[in-house]
Protein backbone atom coordinates (compact mmCIF):
# COMPACT_ATOMS: atom_id res chain seq x y z
CA UNK A 1 0.00 0.00 0.00
CA UNK A 2 1.40 3.69 -0.82
CA UNK A 3 2.69 5.61 2.31
CA UNK A 4 -0.18 7.94 3.63
CA UNK A 5 0.42 11.64 2.61
CA UNK A 6 1.30 13.73 5.60
CA UNK A 7 -1.18 15.43 7.71
CA UNK A 8 0.02 19.00 8.58
CA UNK A 9 -2.33 21.12 11.14
CA UNK A 10 -2.83 24.75 12.32
CA UNK A 11 -5.23 26.10 14.59
CA UNK A 12 -6.18 29.20 13.61
CA UNK A 13 -6.02 32.46 15.96
CA UNK A 14 -5.50 35.36 13.92
CA UNK A 15 -9.07 37.14 15.18
CA UNK A 16 -9.65 40.09 17.46
CA UNK A 17 -11.61 38.73 19.78
CA UNK A 18 -14.40 41.44 19.71
CA UNK A 19 -16.94 39.98 21.18
CA UNK A 20 -15.07 38.47 24.43
CA UNK A 21 -13.25 41.83 25.14
CA UNK A 22 -9.73 39.58 25.45
CA UNK A 23 -7.76 37.10 23.46
CA UNK A 24 -9.70 34.06 23.17
CA UNK A 25 -6.34 31.57 22.88
CA UNK A 26 -5.03 32.92 26.45
CA UNK A 27 -8.84 32.00 28.40
CA UNK A 28 -8.02 29.28 31.11
CA UNK A 29 -9.02 26.43 29.81
CA UNK A 30 -8.51 23.03 31.66
CA UNK A 31 -5.16 22.68 32.83
CA UNK A 32 -4.00 25.30 30.89
CA UNK A 33 -4.69 28.12 28.19
CA UNK A 34 -7.74 27.57 25.60
CA UNK A 35 -5.33 27.11 22.52
CA UNK A 36 -2.82 24.60 24.94
CA UNK A 37 -6.34 22.31 24.91
CA UNK A 38 -7.13 22.69 21.43
CA UNK A 39 -3.35 22.25 20.73
CA UNK A 40 -3.80 18.84 22.53
CA UNK A 41 -6.69 17.96 21.01
CA UNK A 42 -5.68 17.88 17.77
CA UNK A 43 -1.74 17.02 17.87
CA UNK A 44 -2.92 13.35 17.79
CA UNK A 45 -4.61 13.58 14.49
CA UNK A 46 -2.14 15.36 12.66
CA UNK A 47 1.92 14.43 11.85
CA UNK A 48 2.80 18.50 12.59
CA UNK A 49 1.26 21.40 14.04
CA UNK A 50 1.38 25.04 13.60
CA UNK A 51 -0.40 28.49 15.15
CA UNK A 52 -2.21 31.39 12.89
CA UNK A 53 -1.63 34.20 15.48
CA UNK A 54 -1.50 38.23 14.57
CA UNK A 55 -0.20 38.18 18.42
CA UNK A 56 3.49 37.88 18.49
CA UNK A 57 3.42 36.63 21.94
CA UNK A 58 1.08 33.77 21.28
CA UNK A 59 3.01 30.77 20.79
CA UNK A 60 2.56 26.96 21.83
CA UNK A 61 5.47 24.90 22.40
CA UNK A 62 6.75 22.95 19.80
CA UNK A 63 4.49 25.03 16.68
CA UNK A 64 5.65 27.48 14.92
CA UNK A 65 3.54 30.88 14.88
CA UNK A 66 3.29 33.24 11.54
CA UNK A 67 0.88 35.97 11.14
CA UNK A 68 -1.98 36.91 8.39
CA UNK A 69 0.11 37.63 5.10
CA UNK A 70 -2.98 40.16 3.79
CA UNK A 71 -3.62 43.55 6.30
CA UNK A 72 -5.98 44.22 8.34
CA UNK A 73 -7.52 41.51 10.01
CA UNK A 74 -9.66 40.18 7.46
CA UNK A 75 -10.85 37.28 9.07
CA UNK A 76 -10.86 33.30 8.60
CA UNK A 77 -10.07 33.97 4.60
CA UNK A 78 -6.76 35.64 5.77
CA UNK A 79 -6.01 32.84 7.90
CA UNK A 80 -6.16 30.13 6.06
CA UNK A 81 -3.75 31.91 3.83
CA UNK A 82 -1.40 32.58 6.22
CA UNK A 83 -1.77 28.49 6.95
CA UNK A 84 -1.83 27.17 3.20
CA UNK A 85 1.04 29.62 2.45
CA UNK A 86 2.79 27.79 5.45
CA UNK A 87 2.09 24.39 4.62
CA UNK A 88 2.87 24.83 0.79
CA UNK A 89 6.59 25.94 1.82
CA UNK A 90 7.13 23.72 5.05
CA UNK A 91 5.22 20.33 4.11
CA UNK A 92 5.41 20.34 0.10
CA UNK A 93 4.82 16.38 -0.41
CA UNK A 94 1.02 17.72 1.84
CA UNK A 95 -2.11 17.82 -0.82
CA UNK A 96 -4.05 18.89 2.34
CA UNK A 97 -3.82 21.08 5.67
CA UNK A 98 -5.99 20.19 9.14
CA UNK A 99 -7.53 23.63 10.11
CA UNK A 100 -9.48 24.03 13.72
CA UNK A 101 -10.42 26.91 15.11
CA UNK A 102 -9.23 28.10 18.64
CA UNK A 103 -12.23 28.82 19.74
CA UNK A 104 -13.97 24.81 19.34
CA UNK A 105 -12.58 23.18 22.20
CA UNK A 106 -14.81 20.10 21.69
CA UNK A 107 -14.33 18.98 18.16
CA UNK A 108 -14.43 15.21 17.68
CA UNK A 109 -11.25 13.10 18.46
CA UNK A 110 -11.52 11.01 14.57
CA UNK A 111 -12.41 14.78 12.88
CA UNK A 112 -9.86 14.39 10.64
CA UNK A 113 -9.99 10.58 10.14
CA UNK A 114 -13.42 11.00 9.26
CA UNK A 115 -12.52 14.06 6.88
CA UNK A 116 -9.78 12.15 5.21
CA UNK A 117 -12.23 9.09 4.43
CA UNK A 118 -14.92 11.65 2.59
CA UNK A 119 -12.29 12.83 0.27
CA UNK A 120 -12.28 12.03 -3.83
CA UNK A 121 -9.60 13.97 -5.14
CA UNK A 122 -6.31 15.81 -4.20
CA UNK A 123 -8.59 18.91 -4.95
CA UNK A 124 -11.99 18.24 -2.76
CA UNK A 125 -12.47 20.48 0.38
CA UNK A 126 -13.91 18.36 3.33
CA UNK A 127 -15.60 20.05 5.97
CA UNK A 128 -17.14 19.62 9.30
CA UNK A 129 -20.69 19.89 9.78
CA UNK A 130 -23.39 19.31 12.98
CA UNK A 131 -27.12 19.51 13.36
CA UNK A 132 -27.22 20.08 9.90
CA UNK A 133 -24.94 23.10 9.71
CA UNK A 134 -21.50 23.31 7.98
CA UNK A 135 -18.85 24.57 9.62
CA UNK A 136 -17.18 26.45 6.31
CA UNK A 137 -13.41 26.72 7.92
CA UNK A 138 -13.02 23.90 9.94
CA UNK A 139 -11.74 20.78 7.95
CA UNK A 140 -8.96 19.45 5.46
CA UNK A 141 -8.15 22.08 2.93
CA UNK A 142 -6.37 21.23 -0.61
CA UNK A 143 -2.62 23.47 -0.64
CA UNK A 144 -3.93 23.74 -4.14
CA UNK A 145 -6.60 26.07 -3.33
CA UNK A 146 -4.08 28.75 -2.05
CA UNK A 147 -3.25 30.11 -5.56
CA UNK A 148 -7.31 30.89 -6.23
CA UNK A 149 -7.21 32.26 -2.04
CA UNK A 150 -4.37 34.88 -3.26
CA UNK A 151 -6.26 35.97 -5.97
CA UNK A 152 -9.70 35.93 -3.85
CA UNK A 153 -7.63 38.40 -1.36
CA UNK A 154 -6.09 40.34 -3.69
CA UNK A 155 -9.49 41.96 -4.67
CA UNK A 156 -12.23 40.46 -2.82
CA UNK A 157 -15.79 40.80 -3.55
CA UNK A 158 -16.51 39.30 0.34
CA UNK A 159 -14.68 38.29 3.00
CA UNK A 160 -17.46 35.25 3.32
CA UNK A 161 -15.54 31.88 3.24
CA UNK A 162 -19.20 30.41 2.15
CA UNK A 163 -18.59 33.01 -0.57
CA UNK A 164 -15.25 31.41 -1.76
CA UNK A 165 -16.34 27.75 -1.88
CA UNK A 166 -18.90 28.39 -4.20
CA UNK A 167 -17.14 26.86 -6.83
CA UNK A 168 -15.12 24.22 -5.00
CA UNK A 169 -15.53 20.28 -5.35
CA UNK A 170 -16.15 20.10 -1.04
CA UNK A 171 -17.54 16.73 0.75
CA UNK A 172 -19.21 17.40 4.30
CA UNK A 173 -19.34 14.87 6.91
CA UNK A 174 -22.15 15.32 9.63
CA UNK A 175 -20.98 15.14 12.96
CA UNK A 176 -22.69 13.30 16.38
CA UNK A 177 -23.17 15.82 19.41
CA UNK A 178 -20.63 15.55 22.40
CA UNK A 179 -21.52 13.88 25.37
CA UNK A 180 -20.76 15.12 28.42
CA UNK A 181 -22.19 14.53 32.21
CA UNK A 182 -23.59 18.09 31.72
CA UNK A 183 -25.67 16.91 28.88
CA UNK A 184 -24.81 16.92 25.43
CA UNK A 185 -23.27 20.41 23.25
CA UNK A 186 -22.14 21.05 19.52
CA UNK A 187 -18.78 19.81 18.96
CA UNK A 188 -18.51 22.50 16.98
CA UNK A 189 -19.46 24.96 19.38
CA UNK A 190 -17.77 27.85 19.64
CA UNK A 191 -16.73 30.34 22.22
CA UNK A 192 -17.28 34.04 21.15
CA UNK A 193 -18.65 35.46 24.74
CA UNK A 194 -18.21 35.28 28.17
CA UNK A 195 -21.21 33.08 28.82
CA UNK A 196 -20.24 30.72 25.95
CA UNK A 197 -16.75 30.43 28.16
CA UNK A 198 -19.14 29.59 30.94
CA UNK A 199 -21.26 27.18 29.12
CA UNK A 200 -17.97 25.27 27.70
CA UNK A 201 -16.42 25.40 30.99
CA UNK A 202 -19.52 23.85 32.49
CA UNK A 203 -19.20 20.85 30.02
CA UNK A 204 -15.33 20.90 30.44
CA UNK A 205 -15.69 19.94 34.12
CA UNK A 206 -18.35 17.84 34.00
CA UNK A 207 -16.45 15.55 31.69
CA UNK A 208 -13.69 15.53 34.39
CA UNK A 209 -11.44 17.06 31.64
CA UNK A 210 -12.62 16.12 28.50
CA UNK A 211 -15.82 15.16 26.41
CA UNK A 212 -16.56 12.08 23.96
Amino acid sequence: MPKPKPRPGVILSGGRSSRMGRPKALLPFGAGRLIDHIAARLAPQVDSLAVNSNDPDLRVDGAPAFPDIAPGFQGPLAGLQAALRHTSRAHPEATHLAVVTVDTPFFPTDLFDSLRAALESDGDVALAASHGRMHPVTGLWPVSVLEALDAWLAAPPTLKVRAFLDDKPIRVVEFDAAITAAGVIDPFFNINTPDDLAEALRHLGAAAGGVE
